[in-house]
């Protein structure tokens, strides 16, 4: 079938030229097995047109898309990995593998893929993705996207007939290869590889191209070092607050996995908190807990910092400090207006808000109860009392230590558009992603080949998409 009439494919990255990425080729593997299709974010890209012997050539074979790049690129980067500098990083079981137009906000759109095979920067690694692997990053990447995370969106998962040994995993284990839709794929690690190797031509280039790609807005700017650093550690502080209001740890909060659009992405021992506990760490590896769940303003803070440094050589450093110095203020800025969006509240006042914040996030340290639970319950404010207080956790919302958050709840109006009556709130509970629900999910897949709790919860994901209006990102 033809390309829908939103197909609108770019080759922006390949203006940045061939210091900046490798060509490679896609695996060879043994089978093909579609599992997987994005239908919600495809017609954003004109794909949903596609039949699925179609969508698995592009996707699983990595036929070109037609007008897009004539082929795969590895993209070239370092970073710190737990604050200790990798020079021989890159895409090691990855590629770029198109660009195309996002019809719904005429922005650029990466296809990155995970687990296409072996690159120059594979490390000795085998270039391959469990097929555990590739649904759990379709579980983190859309329940995200329902509580309104700015994410990328998992578009395609393919397995691809071979055994691979983890040792993370039972081995030998199922794999396949994944595809996501990214609005950049460029890292802090992009630029801190130019500086490491004190190339300034190409970090003016990569500053510019950047700008006129992903902040136009800042064309013509008297120091375009300077203003793209303002507005990504922006984005990156508000992306930073919507982790932390949505109870979801990351993991790997390495240089070389914060993008300079401040989206998330690259989900790969991902949690989400059970309940309120700043020491939750996600990555088993993670054994000093530089990146769990408290600490994560801290990493960005630090990670911010990195990308300030590799700038200044083209700015000054008052510039720069005095953008990083917002860096803290901004986040518990966003964070306060992410807990209000997420309750489904106006704000009233900023003080309000803050207060709200901090009695809510201590009422949840106190009483332990799930982290989802309250956000859930108390969402559209005033008018979910009854349903709140009378529900199956009305005892922890007679706490005392509740009563300074329902004030604050109380002083508020329900935001615009708030529709109480879906049937999303006349469940028990909420679409929650603890680790024994991807568990769960995952044991009948590997068992039985049966992926009906997966649809189920994808199903339960658009529902609480749909009730909380989370808009297209």
């Amino acid at each position: 079938m033809p390309f829908s009439d939103r197909y609108a494919p770019a080759t922006h990255h390949g203006r940045l030229g061939d210091e900046f990425y490798d060509v490679v080729k896609a695996a060879d593997f043994p089978a093909h097995i579609l599992r997987y299709r994005n239908d919600d974010v495809s017609p954003r890209i004109g794909l949903d047109t596609l039949d699925d012997t179609e969508w698995t050539r592009h996707f699983g074979y990595f036929d070109p898309l037609p007008g897009s790049l004539p082929h795969p690129l590895a993209l070239r980067y370092h970073g710190h990995q737990f604050r200790s500098y990798n020079p021989d990083l890159g895409d090691g079981r990855g590629f770029l593998f198109a660009q195309l137009m996002d019809a719904v906000d005429g922005r650029l759109l990466d296809i990155g893929t995970k687990g296409s095979g072996t690159t120059p920067w594979s490390r000795g690694g085998d270039g391959r993705l469990t097929l555990k692997g590739g649904m759990r990053e379709i579980l983190a990447s859309e329940h995200l996207d329902a509580l309104g995370v700015r994410t990328s969106r998992t578009l395609s998962v393919i397995e691809t007939g071979e055994q691979l040994h983890r040792g993370d995993e039972p081995s030998p284990t199922r794999s396949c290869v994944l595809a996501r839709l990214s609005h950049s794929h460029i890292r802090i690690g992009t630029f801190q590889r130019l500086m490491a190797q004190d190339d300034r031509a190409s970090m003016e280039r990569l500053v510019a191209y950047v700008i006129e790609t992903y902040y136009p807005q800042l064309t013509g700017a008297a120091d375009p070092a300077a203003a793209l650093y303002d507005a990504a550690t922006l984005r990156m502080a508000e992306m930073t607050a919507q982790w932390m209001a949505a109870g979801f740890v990351h993991g790997v909060l390495n240089t070389d996995n914060i993008n300079i659009t401040g989206e998330s992405f690259d989900y790969g021992p991902w949690r989400f908190l059970p309940s309120f506990d700043p020491r939750f760490t996600a990555a088993y590896f993670d054994h000093s807990g530089l990146y769990s769940y408290g600490r994560q303003p801290e990493a960005m803070t630090w990670n911010v910092a990195r990308l300030g440094e590799c700038l200044l050589p083209f700015s000054t450093l008052e510039k720069i400090q005095s953008i990083f110095d917002k860096f803290w203020e901004r986040y518990e800025r966003f964070l306060d207006i992410t807990v209000l969006k997420r309750l489904g509240l106006k704000e009233s006042s900023r003080k309000s808000s803050m207060e709200l914040r901090e009695y809510l996030f201590s009422f949840m340290d106190e009483s332990q109860i799930g982290f989802e639970l309250p956000f859930f319950d108390w969402y559209g404010g005033p008018g979910s009392q009854k349903r709140a207080t009378e529900g199956p956790r009305g005892d922890f919302y007679a706490q005392d230590s509740f009563r300074p958050v329902h004030d604050r709840i109380m002083q508020h109006e329900p935001a615009a558009g708030i529709d109480l009556s879906h049937s999303y709130f006349g469940n028990a509970a909420p679409a929650m992603m603890a680790v024994e629900t991807v568990e769960a999910i995952w044991q009948p897949i590997a068992a039985m080949d049966d992926w009906s709790r997966l649809h189920a919860t994808l199903d339960r994901i658009a529902s609480t998409k749909a009730a909380l209006h989370t808009p297209p990102r």
